[in-house]
């Protein structure tokens, strides 16, 4: 996730799931399971709704703006659902200068699963969903998205989902007379990120899995890592 900090506002940019990706375990009423968004079903889903909402820590009391505001643009391209949001809340601007901003999640309910095994383990390969809002978590939300994530979930109602794509993120004080980066910029980098690699067979409507280790890579670098 990539933070632009301005005088008064704040620019977000990055991936809030990514696509044909295991999740880590997660669990239901009925038990543990994995999970994955199919190619498509966010594409899908935005074109039902065209008002997502951007919340903080899923609270619709703290509602940030949206797709239809404005301030939100969300996409779903060959790595996952990209979102790039303009904050101008008070409250999250400083969060966001002091680092308090931690990753992505969204609020979904299933329309199309195809739930099945692989090796012994339930998968649950979401194929069509409905797209509520895109949540900011801030550090009090970290014990329900740690490392081995393991949140419980109702079946059949709203869901809430970021741990593919929880990291720290990249802040930066912008100079109100920094040029902005330009998209063919951005889309030479997501070019980059999308060389296939061998992964486990999947379900046969599903195409080939996407390469995510030079992504992986550029998430490492960022945090210091390597």
């Amino acid at each position: 996730m990539q933070i632009n900090v301005r005088a008064d506002s704040v620019e977000i940019e990055g991936y809030v799931n990514a696509i044909e990706r295991k999740s880590k375990p997660l669990m239901s009423r009925i038990g543990q399971f994995i999970e994955r968004i199919c190619k498509g079903a966010f594409a899908r889903a935005l074109k039902r709704n065209d008002n997502v909402r951007i919340l903080l820590n899923h609270d619709w009391t703290r509602d940030l703006g949206g797709t239809k505001d404005g301030n939100l643009e969300l996409v779903e391209d060959s790595i996952g659902l990209r979102a790039k949001a303009t904050i101008t809340d008070q409250e999250v601007v400083e969060k966001a200068k002091r680092g308090d901003l931690v990753g992505w999640s969204f609020g979904f309910q299933d329309r199309e699963v195809d739930q099945h095994l692989e090796e012994g383990i339930p998968i649950r390969d979401v194929r069509d969903l409905d797209l509520f809002e895109v949540s900011l978590l801030d550090r009090t939300k970290t014990p329900a998205y740690d490392g081995t994530l393991v949140t419980v979930r109702a079946e059949d109602e709203v869901q809430f989902h970021g741990e593919p794509l929880y990291f720290e993120s990249e802040i930066r004080e912008m100079d109100p007379e920094e040029p902005e980066e330009t998209e063919e910029a951005t889309e030479e980098t997501t070019e980059e990120l999308t060389e296939t690699r061998d992964e486990p067979k999947q379900h046969e409507d599903v195409e080939k899995p996407i390469d995510y280790s030079e992504y992986e890579k550029t998430l490492a670098d960022m945090k210091g890592e390597n």
